[in-house]
C-alpha cells in the first residue's frame, strides 16, 4: 500500500492539522485520521454530487472502515486527502481514502463502505442519478 501516489486518487482535499490534532507524542492521534477520512469523503459528495447530507432522501451509512496507518504527521503541517471509489455495488460504495504528509508521501490510507439507505426507513436503496454519476467518475484510475 505504501507505493500509492497522489495521481492514484481522483479527488484531492487540503487539510489543515489543528494543534489539538496532535497526541502526548507528538503527531496526530490516529482517531483524526477517521475525522480526516469523513471529511474528504463528504466533501466529494456534496461537490461533485450536489448531495446535501441534512436533506437529501437517501443518505450513506458507514459499514466498515480501517486504515493503514504508515507514517506520523504532526501539526502544522499541511496534509492532502485524496479519494477514489474502488467498488460501486447496487447500493454500496467501497472508498479508498489517503493522507498525504505536506512532502506527498502517503501517511495512512483508509478503507470505507457506506450503504446509501432510504432516510427514514433506513432501508437500502439504489445508488441512481447525479450521486452515481459522481461515484462512477471518481473509480479508481490505476
Amino acid at each position: 500500500m505504501a507505493n500509492q501516489y497522489l495521481t492514484d486518487f481522483a479527488y484531492h482535499l487540503p487539510i489543515a492539522t489543528r494543534w489539538m490534532d496532535n497526541d502526548i507524542y507528538g503527531h496526530v492521534n490516529n482517531v483524526h485520521y477517521y475525522s480526516y477520512f469523513d471529511t474528504v469523503i463528504n466533501q466529494f459528495l456534496i461537490e461533485k454530487a450536489d448531495f446535501d447530507p441534512g436533506t437529501n432522501s437517501q443518505i450513506g451509512f458507514m459499514v466498515r472502515s480501517s486504515c493503514e496507518y504508515l507514517s506520523p504527521v504532526s501539526f502544522p503541517q499541511k496534509l492532502t486527502g485524496a479519494f477514489r471509489v474502488e467498488r460501486v455495488g447496487s447500493s454500496s460504495v467501497d472508498y479508498a481514502v489517503g493522507i498525504f504528509n505536506q512532502d506527498n508521501i502517503l501517511s495512512a490510507i483508509g478503507y470505507l463502505t457506506h450503504v446509501f439507505v432510504d432516510r427514514h426507513t433506513h432501508k437500502p436503496t439504489p445508488i441512481a442519478g447525479r450521486l452515481l454519476q459522481a461515484i462512477n467518475s471518481a473509480m479508481s484510475v490505476k
